[in-house]
């Protein structure tokens, strides 16, 4: 039988892409029309529990979009929500993907990024206030190896290793020392060497390799994170957001292969044993150490061993093992877990077995859904 694209949890706005309108899926369900042979990546979006939008780049580098589309994130010249997969228009040779809370983003082959929806805080980067339902040029970036989607921000990391932020900055998640939100990118301050990046709804974390001299193991790196930090997200032990990058705390030993966020919660896979450190927001148990307390520093998983990647939704987290089953934790109200309930864990439940296994996981930073491949 041919691998299918999978998706579960609410579907209010056909996130699912399944071609229903059906609340929620309590288990995975099919996305229409696109084979897992033909998928190269996949991305989420959300900017509410009952809304979301995913991505997928296929392997002819065109994009296809489905789900909640009020302010164009699907990019089909249309802001009518689809049920089902459908073309990005003006869109070809893509190498990557990502999604925020109603906006989208491409990295060109060219090295440049285009982006569409949402754009009400300069989200697009193309030094405009003004929704798009096509792809638009983001404006002074060349040379961008990795892109990321908050909720109403968007990240690039360069090749030279800076980082750059356009968009929302009230809670200082552009990194640039001030409040002031931008519609066109700026350098994040105080960083360089960054190989990795991730964004959440109002924070952001960069992975840095460890500085020449340093007294942190050789080959380490660090977590850099800034912008919102009510609920500890930061992990650098405390609830102070932070307008430019500060230091992860504890999670040196061994190094970090993966880093990732939800939309108040962040996640780190070491590299040594492939085990996860999470911290942040924990209301419905999205950090899975078993408890529903907020953690400013990174704890530990528990139970958790072989983890290949991972994402984080709204309120929930998502992982892939090395056996390709994927376990998820959390919030659990539209099945986001994809265990048959609607009941929260917050220890890791078994999404997908190894049989229906996947090599590629997303969740919307905003949302309540979960898409594997």
């Amino acid at each position: 039988m041919e691998k299918r694209l999978k998706s579960w949890g609410n579907n209010r706005a056909g996130q699912l892409g399944d071609g229903t309108w059906t609340d929620f899926r309590t288990t995975a369900t099919t996305v229409l029309g696109l084979t897992s042979a033909e998928v190269v990546k996949i991305a989420a979006g959300g900017a509410g529990p009952t809304n979301g939008h995913g991505l997928a780049l296929l392997t002819d580098r065109t994009v296809q979009s489905w789900g909640t589309n009020g302010s164009g994130q699907l990019g089909d010249g249309s802001v009518f929500s689809h049920n089902a997969p459908g073309q990005v228009v003006n869109l070809s040779n893509a190498t990557d993907i990502a999604a925020g809370g109603s906006h989208s983003l491409a990295l060109l082959a060219d090295q440049t990024v285009v982006a569409w929806g949402k754009n009400n805080y300069g989200q697009l980067g193309n030094g405009t206030n003004m929704d798009s339902s096509v792809p638009v040029r983001v404006e002074g970036l060349n040379k961008v190896i990795a892109i990321a989607g908050g909720l109403n921000h968007s990240l690039a990391l360069r090749e030279d290793g800076t980082v750059w932020a356009w968009g929302y900055n009230i809670n200082g998640q552009l990194g640039d020392g001030s409040s002031a939100s931008r519609n066109i990118p700026s350098q994040v301050v105080d960083l360089t060497g960054v190989t990795l990046i991730a964004a959440g709804a109002n924070h952001n974390l960069a992975l840095v390799g460890a500085p020449s001299g340093s007294t942190k193991p050789v080959g380490g790196n660090a977590v850099k994170a800034w912008g919102y930090n009510a609920t500890g997200q930061l992990g650098d032990n405390s609830t102070i957001s932070r307008f430019t990058p500060v230091d992860t705390q504890g999670i040196w030993l061994g190094g970090v292969s993966q880093i990732a966020a939800g939309a108040n919660h962040s996640l780190a896979v070491t590299d040594s044993d492939n085990k996860l450190k999470a911290w942040g927001q924990n209301t419905s148990g999205q950090i899975g150490d078993g408890t529903t307390d907020y953690r400013i520093t990174p704890v530990s998983v528990p139970g958790l061993t072989g983890v290949q990647l991972v994402a984080g939704g709204r309120e929930h987290t998502i992982t892939l093992l090395g056996d390709n089953t994927v376990r998820s934790w959390g919030a659990n109200g539209s099945g986001q877990l994809a265990n048959g309930t609607t009941t929260d864990s917050s220890t890791p439940v078994t999404s997908l077995t190894a049989l229906t296994g996947a090599d590629k996981i997303a969740a919307p930073v905003g949302g309540d859904f979960s898409v594997a491949n």
